[in-house]
């Protein structure tokens, strides 16, 4: 399979000032590949959502190289990253809507500042992601006037609304009760499943891997149901763990659960 994003000995130093902060990402390498999921898992400051940023090009690495798309960013100017992040949907923490604007303009922002297609197909194009999401006839409404749920349900319909190969999904659960969080996770397998996109997850909370690893989306029925063995013909979901900025883990579901780090035993027990 082709790769479709690889960190190669990745070092991120934040600069707030005069000088450097202590690395907040240390010589990280991985590679995510076609229909891939990675889950990034880590205690609090261990460089998640610093990972997801720097995948997009948002934060330059100190040293090292982040390969997107066959495209190496930190050779790239701003401008030369636009359309390689057009094919990357971004689901920010806690959504990230504009308060001020509908849901259908939020959901059509990218277009807005493209300005790439006609009025009538960008209005079908929200309709046809609103109706994913199952959040029909919502075009109208302001964010305030949703749930949280249902906030994070047009955030997705925003990162995906272009069709992009690659996902990255920055806690998309945190904060929502357990039947909502579940109603967000069924989406993300779904989307996975019918549009055939690879991703990076970031998540706190197990039960929301577990269920990329375990679930398939059927379209006959629109439900989740079992995977056989807790994997498909199609689908691969790995863990990469987070310690201090470094990678301290990578590998399968059962190979976590294995592992005998007291650090690692955090997300599994």
């Amino acid at each position: 399979m082709a790769a479709i994003l690889e960190f190669d000995r990745v070092t991120v130093r934040l600069n707030r000032g005069p000088k450097f902060d202590p690395e907040v990402l240390h010589d990280v390498s991985f590679q995510l590949d076609e229909r891939e999921t990675i889950v990034i898992m880590g205690a609090t400051g261990s460089g998640k959502s610093v990972l997801m940023k720097t995948a997009l090009g948002l934060i330059r690495p100190h040293s090292g190289r982040v390969i997107l798309f066959g495209e190496d960013l930190t050779q790239m100017e701003e401008e030369q990253m636009f359309p390689l992040r057009l094919r990357a949907g971004m689901v920010f923490q806690e959504s990230a809507l504009f308060d001020s604007q509908t849901v259908g303009e939020n959901v059509a922002y990218c277009f807005q500042e493209q300005k790439a297609l006609p009025l009538e197909e960008e209005e079908r194009r929200v309709k046809e992601a609103l109706s994913f999401v199952e959040l029909d006839g919502t075009q109208r409404k302001l964010p305030s006037e949703l749930s949280g749920g249902m906030r994070r349900r047009v955030a997705i319909a925003r990162a995906f609304i272009t069709n992009p190969p690659l996902m990255l999904y920055d806690s998309p659960t945190a904060g929502l009760d357990p039947v909502t969080a579940f109603t967000i996770m069924a989406l993300v397998v779904k989307l996975r499943d019918t549009q055939k996109v690879s991703a990076l997850l970031v998540t706190h909370r197990l039960q929301d891997a577990h269920l990329l690893v375990t679930s398939q989306f059927n379209p006959a029925t629109g439900k989740l149901e079992q995977l056989n063995g807790g994997s498909g013909p199609d689908t691969l979901t790995t863990f990469l763990v987070l310690r201090d900025g470094d990678v301290v883990f990578r590998g399968t579901e059962n190979e976590l659960f294995a592992a005998r780090d007291p650090y690692l035993h955090e997300f599994v027990s």
